[in-house]
C-alpha cells in the first residue's frame, strides 16, 4: 500500500493537557484578580479599620459616601481629568502616529517613536521627579526658566496655583505614547495601493488622512479610546506622586480619594465602597463606548 499523503493534521489536545499548559496562567488570574475583585466586594459592606475586623454594616458606606461634602468636588474633578487627558492620549496620540508614519520618512519617525517611549519604560518615581524639576516653583525651575527668558515673568508655582492642569499634562504627555504605537502600526498595516490610487487621482495628504487612514482607523480608535477611558479612571499614580490631590482636593480624583482613605486614613471598608462605584462606572462607560463605536456590527464583520 502506498503511504497516504500528509495533508496537514489539526493537532488535539485533551482536556488534561489544556488544564496543565493554562494552570499557572489560571492561577496568577484567580490569586490576583478574582480574589482581590471578590475580597473587594465584601470590604465595601463593613466598616473594617485599623481595627482590621470585619463588621458588616449593609449600605452605610455607601449612605456616607453620598452625603460626603467631598465626594461632588471629587467626581467633577475626576469627569475633567478623565475627558481632557483622554483627549491628549488619543488626539495627540493619533496625531504623533499620522506624522511619524505618514509624513515623515521612516527612520526618522521610528527614532521619534523610540524617544517618545522613554517615560513609559522609565519608573514612575523618575518621571514624576523629571516633572517635578520642570515645574520646580523657584526660578530654577525648567518651566519658570524658560517663561522668564522669554517674557521676563516672575517664578511660578505651577502644582499649586494650576494642579489640574498640571496632573492631565503629566498624565497626557505619558499617556499619548500608548495610542502613537497603536495608531502607527495600524496606519503601516494600510495597504499602500488605496494611498497610491488616490495620489494618482490628484488627492492631497490631507484628503488621504481625511478619506482613506482615518476611516480604516475606526477599530483602533475604538479600542485605544476605550482602554484609555478605564486607565485614567483607575489611575492615581502620576497625580500621587506629583501633587498627592492637593492642594485642598484640586486635583483629587476618584481613585486616589478610594487610596488615600483605604490606605493613609485606614478606612478599608469605606475606600473599598468608593473603588466599587468606580467600577460600576467604569461599566457603564464601557458599555456606552462599544454601542458608540458599533462594536455589534464588529463582531459580526469578525463572525
Amino acid at each position: 500500500m502506498k503511504p497516504r499523503p500528509w495533508r496537514g493534521r489539526r493537532r488535539v489536545f485533551r482536556f488534561p493537557t489544556v488544564i496543565l499548559f493554562l494552570a499557572p496562567f489560571l492561577i496568577l488570574v484567580i490569586a490576583f484578580f478574582f480574589v482581590p475583585a471578590l475580597l473587594n466586594i465584601v470590604l465595601a459592606f463593613t466598616n473594617m479599620d485599623s481595627s482590621l475586623e470585619w463588621n458588616f454594616v449593609g449600605l452605610q458606606n455607601y449612605r456616607l459616601l453620598f452625603s460626603d461634602p467631598q465626594a461632588r468636588q471629587i467626581a467633577i474633578n475626576t469627569l475633567v481629568y478623565v475627558l481632557c487627558t483622554l483627549a491628549i492620549n488619543v488626539g495627540f496620540g493619533l496625531i504623533l502616529g499620522l506624522l511619524t508614519t505618514y509624513f515623515v520618512p521612516e527612520n526618522a519617525g521610528l527614532l521619534f517613536r523610540a524617544i517618545w517611549m522613554l517615560p513609559r519604560m522609565t519608573p514612575s518615581v523618575v518621571y514624576a521627579l523629571l516633572w517635578l524639576w520642570v515645574l520646580d516653583p523657584t526660578e530654577y525651575g525648567l518651566l519658570n526658566m524658560v517663561a522668564k527668558a522669554l517674557t521676563g515673568a516672575k517664578p511660578t508655582f505651577w502644582t499649586m496655583q494650576h494642579p489640574m492642569g498640571v496632573v492631565i499634562l503629566v498624565n497626557g504627555m505619558v499617556g499619548a505614547s500608548f495610542g502613537m504605537i497603536i495608531f502607527s502600526a495600524a496606519i503601516k498595516s494600510i495597504s499602500k495601493d488605496y494611498i497610491m490610487a488616490a495620489q494618482v487621482d490628484g488627492a492631497s495628504h490631507l484628503g488621504i488622512v481625511r478619506s482613506i487612514i482615518l476611516p480604516l482607523l475606526r477599530w483602533p480608535l475604538m479600542f485605544v479610546t476605550i482602554w484609555q477611558t478605564l486607565s485614567l479612571l483607575a489611575s492615581y499614580e502620576y497625580i500621587l506622586l506629583v501633587t498627592n490631590g492637593g492642594p485642598f482636593f484640586k486635583s483629587e480624583v476618584w481613585s486616589l480619594y478610594a487610596y488615600h482613605e483605604a490606605f493613609a486614613h485606614r478606612f478599608y471598608g469605606y475606600g473599598a465602597a468608593i473603588a466599587m462605584i468606580l467600577v460600576i462606572v467604569a461599566l457603564i462607560v464601557t458599555m456606552i463606548m462599544l454601542r458608540v463605536f458599533g462594536f455589534k456590527r464588529l463582531m459580526e464583520l469578525m463572525g
